[in-house]
């Protein structure tokens, strides 16, 4: 059942903020919708957003500036928590790039995340569940995107369920999480020390296995000032392993933009309207 913790009117349509209990992980989760104007006549488009390290529902939805776009092209957007709330694991709370707020959107294999990290059965299955039956997402017309951390789930959610998104994108990725420490880090406790299964959750490896999944294309923005680009979001890999697998990329550079909310505002209306052209029917 779903708990409705706060509603405001916003753009012609309603901005949610909901609770439920989580069978996926075994504990509450919260998420943010944007119900855009009409969907009460019938099925909408959805948009998944993943947010980044520390974040929560609400980050996105009070930085991102994407309601009003949404608004415009009739699609309904939701963004989850990034990791559990409350699992208590010894040291999840430690460190601000590992654990609570640093889920990965992976399902976690090593105990004793195996228990609750299970973000991405979360994301792909039980959420999508809900936000097509019990909230009106058209489960046919479905995308996904994110930034940093959500950019690497959106991409890597997005390859291994090409029949559930039906497009992606993502703002300054950690485009092969194999490479950087965020990931050695973040892989390596949650999945352990096996290589193969931390290729499971990169996208730049994935994409190198794969010949053309979106053969609409993908967009990708990354900031040129971005302070963590060169050790940790590794943009020329994935654009590359696109490159050997035919699959069509919008790789886009700006100079003097970073990693923060500021650049992901500038260009969400053009990450709107790439989903609504992909998700038309």
């Amino acid at each position: 059942m779903l708990e409705l913790l706060n509603e405001h009117r916003c753009f012609g349509g309603h901005q949610r903020f909901y609770r439920h209990a989580s069978t996926a992980i075994g504990l509450p989760m919260k998420f943010s919708v944007f119900v855009p104007e009409g969907a009460e006549a019938g099925k909408v488009p959805v948009l998944f957003y993943l947010a980044g390290l520390t974040c929560t529902e609400e980050t996105f939805m009070t930085k991102g500036g994407a309601q009003q776009f949404a608004a415009e092209h009739g699609i309904m957007l939701v963004a989850p928590d990034t990791s559990p709330r409350g699992a208590n694991v010894p040291g999840e709370a430690d460190s601000w790039d590992f654990g609570v707020g640093a889920g990965f959107y992976v399902d976690a294999t090593q105990a004793p995340w195996s228990t609750h990290y299970r973000m991405d059965s979360y994301v792909t299955q039980e959420l999508f569940d809900i936000v097509t039956s019990e909230l009106p997402g058209d489960a046919d017309r479905v995308g996904i995107f994110g930034h940093s951390m959500g950019g690497h789930g959106a991409l890597v959610l997005a390859l291994r369920n090409p029949g559930r998104f039906k497009s992606v994108s993502a703002f300054a990725p950690i485009a092969a999480p194999s490479q950087c420490p965020w990931g050695h880090k973040a892989l390596g406790n949650y999945l352990g020390p096996d290589r193969a299964a931390w290729a499971r959750y990169d996208a730049t490896a994935l994409m190198a296995t794969m010949q053309s999944p979106f053969p609409q294309g993908i967009l990708v923005d990354q900031g040129l000032a971005d302070k963590f680009l060169a050790e940790q979001l590794y943009p020329d890999a994935f654009e590359a392993a696109c490159q050997q697998a035919g699959q069509p990329l919008t790789l886009r550079r700006h100079e003097g933009y970073d990693h923060g909310y500021y650049f992901i505002s500038t260009f969400i209306k053009d990450h709107v309207a790439f989903h609504a052209r992909n998700l038309q029917g």
